[in-house]
């Protein structure tokens, strides 16, 4: 994940957190930035909501967030299918950032298991930790959790639901199965 600062995200106050409020087809997203990067993007209704009051932030947290809308505008739009240009600055553990980034190297219309990540970053055994850790994505659409599907091909569990999940991976081109 590329990252401007060693200042860490969690140092952050909410006053220098830049905010706003996206309406895409898949529901209004919040998303949230500071002076390192983006920090979260959140679904409507997501369970483990986050909440963040509206705020100006710094100067850089407000290039982060302004970037961080005009590439979901282009996502949404057809025009964009990766997000390597931006800066982002999601708080977690070791574990979870490398999940992350094994999210980010999955292509635009392509899918991957919980297994294969764990694979991927060398611990085959955590395939149930890398479901933890993908469920815990402050960045979803961003770094691209939906585009992990369970061993067997169906859809599973997925912070703004498995209609949002669905509508993600028909947009990118992947063929999902029909939601029960």
């Amino acid at each position: 994940m590329k990252q401007t600062s060693k200042r860490s995200p969690a140092a952050a106050t909410k006053s220098e957190l830049a905010v706003t409020s996206l309406k895409t087809p898949i529901g209004v997203l919040r998303l949230a930035a500071s002076e390192d990067g983006l920090v979260a993007v959140v679904f409507p209704g997501e369970k483990k909501k986050r909440e963040f009051p509206d705020t100006r932030g710094s100067d850089a947290a407000r290039a982060h967030l302004g970037h961080a809308v005009k590439a979901l505008e282009e996502y949404f739009a057809g025009k964009r299918t990766d997000f390597g240009d931006l800066t982002l600055a999601p708080k977690g553990t070791d574990f979870q950032l490398g999940v992350w980034r094994a999210l980010q190297k999955i292509p635009f219309g392509a899918t991957r298991s919980y297994a294969d990540i764990a694979r991927i970053i060398g611990n085959p055994n955590a395939v149930r930790a890398v479901g933890l850790a993908n469920g815990k994505n402050p960045l979803p659409v961003i770094v691209p959790c939906h585009r992990v599907i369970g061993s067997n091909g169906t859809l599973t569990g997925f912070g703004g639901g498995l209609p949002t999940k669905k509508w993600l991976l028909t947009h990118e081109g992947v063929a999902t199965p029909a939601l029960l």
